[in-house]
């Protein structure tokens, strides 16, 4: 059997994602599905498969690297299994009665053998994604799937839903179903690591008297406390409305931007005409160069 580096065709210190999209690129060239009746191609998705499982996994990485077990997943200088059984096993270990088996020829059923992975994208509102929960997706050949949407996740993600992926003749195991993530951006939402980012506008009544104001957050709607004498930029934090995890929920961070009545309001003029006159104040400071 070939050294399933050479299979995959990735270098011996690849990282499990490149070793992951290795395999699915050559998955979806060579499935059976995709070459019927090729005999050739079959068994080559077979070694393809086999490499993949046994890089896959880091243990039997690790025992391969050290020389331990050979490309088939047999211990050298010990028990061998059929270098022939190339197929992605239905799983992880075996018990000694199944390696007598191996070795007698009997092998593992048929019915063990697994169809090839598949991967489908899986757009989420930015909330959506934020939160996390259950949901119902429809996968690629029609059937509906149940999943959990771990909070926080992000663009660029991948969801493994194992045994979920596109069912094969009667007896075959189906392979696994990959959601590539992509989440839409938001109107006003901004995500920072676990911190969710808002600008809020506030009236100039509410900047300079204070107010108590209604904001939105990512799991609703709360309400906040503005100072007096609030300035645009200043931001006021939220505690524990950000995005949620096992060492704490992120915050939420609203930064106020004071916004004028727009038309202006003529009474507001004539207001700061009469009352500028004797309250001028500097707030560029050297920003001229002086």
């Amino acid at each position: 059997m070939r050294d399933p580096y050479t299979v995959l065709g990735v270098e011996r210190n690849a990282s499990e994602d490149v070793i992951k999209k290795a395999y699915r690129r050559l998955a979806k060239k060579f499935h059976p599905d995709v070459n019927p009746g090729n005999r050739a191609i079959e068994q080559q998705f077979k070694e393809i498969t086999a490499a993949y499982d046994l890089l896959s996994d880091p243990a039997k990485r690790a025992r391969f690297d050290r020389g331990e077990i050979d490309a088939a997943g047999a211990e050298r200088g010990g028990f061998h299994a059929q270098g022939a059984r190339a197929y992605r096993r239905a799983e992880s270990t075996f018990s000694f009665d199944e390696i007598i088996a191996e070795i007698l020829g009997r092998g593992r059923r048929e019915s063990e053998e697994r169809v090839g992975d598949v991967s489908q994208t899986l757009r989420l509102s930015f909330v959506d994604a934020a939160v996390g929960g259950k949901r119902r997706i429809v996968s690629s050949d029609g059937r509906s799937v149940d999943i959990v949407v771990p909070a926080g996740i992000d663009s660029g993600q991948t969801l493994r839903l194992k045994g979920q992926g596109p069912r094969g003749p009667r007896g075959i195991a189906p392979g696994d179903l990959y959601l590539d993530i992509e989440v839409e951006p938001h109107a006003f939402f901004q995500r920072k690591d676990r911190d969710i980012h808002l600008e809020l506008p506030v009236t100039l009544t509410e900047a300079v008297l204070g107010a108590q104001v209604t904001v939105p957050t990512i799991h609703g709607p709360v309400s906040l406390k503005v100072p007096r004498g609030s300035n645009s930029g200043g931001t006021l934090r939220l505690r524990g409305k950000g995005i949620a995890a096992p060492n704490g929920a992120g915050d939420q961070l609203v930064k106020l931007r004071v916004t004028l009545p727009d038309p202006p309001d003529p009474e507001l003029v004539r207001f700061l005409e009469r009352w500028s006159e004797d309250h001028a104040y500097e707030v560029r400071g050297n920003f001229g160069g002086g």
